[in-house]
């Protein structure tokens, strides 16, 4: 029994390692496919982010992120343009690294709050009364409101150090480091959120 026991965490932890690890390679990999929009170049890591946030567990996307944003701070060449270094954060568009972490973080924080993890083990009593239905409705929209938690605290924290680094104005800031990224970054939200959901519900 208790060997049956220790295989499965361990199955469980190899799993999570796993997911970890192939979602900060998919950071990496997002961050190289820019597009140079003045100062803060144009990537799909919102979309990889989103996806995460939605699709891992709470812990795994906090040490994906958080080991992401390490790597990068040591030198490994995983945030956009293929830099690195504790400079890239530092610099005037590293509050949007910041951001993610610091989004992520709270826009977990709803979900357990909403019941998004907590509350997903009455699921099979939600089904069998014939709500599951109205269970996904919900589910889906409570993974959107984090998900747009998450895309304003992200642009919060990359205007703010933005505007500290660079010396300009909040709305010179906003107007260059946000404004040209706010359509299409929903437009990924949405796209990083069905697909996460979708994936989820394929693996379980």
């Amino acid at each position: 029994m208790n060997d049956a026991i220790v295989k499965k965490k361990t199955a469980t932890r190899t799993r999570s390692l796993a997911f970890c690890g192939l979602t900060i390679a998919l950071m990496a990999v997002s961050a190289w496919i820019s597009i140079p929009l003045g100062p803060v170049p144009f990537t799909l890591q919102t979309f990889v982010m989103v996806f995460a946030l939605v699709a891992l567990t709470p812990g795994q996307c906090l040490a994906a992120i958080g080991g992401y944003l390490v790597i990068g701070a040591i030198g490994v060449p995983v945030f956009s343009s293929m830099r690195g270094g504790i400079g890239v954060l530092l610099g005037p568009t590293g509050g949007f690294l910041w951001g993610y972490l610091i989004g992520a973080a709270l826009a977990l924080a709803l979900l357990c709050v909403l019941g998004r993890y907590g509350g997903g083990r009455n699921g099979e009593k939600g089904r069998a009364a014939g709500g599951s239905a109205k269970r996904n409705r919900a589910g889906l929209a409570v993974s959107f409101a984090a998900a747009l938690l998450f895309i304003v605290v992200m642009y919060v924290c990359g205007w703010a150090q933005y505007m500290a680094v660079s010396g300009v104005g909040p709305g010179v800031a906003f107007a260059v480091a946000v404004a040209p990224f706010i359509v299409v970054d929903l437009v990924k939200t949405v796209v990083g959120v069905l697909t996460a959901r979708a994936v989820k519900q394929a693996i379980r």
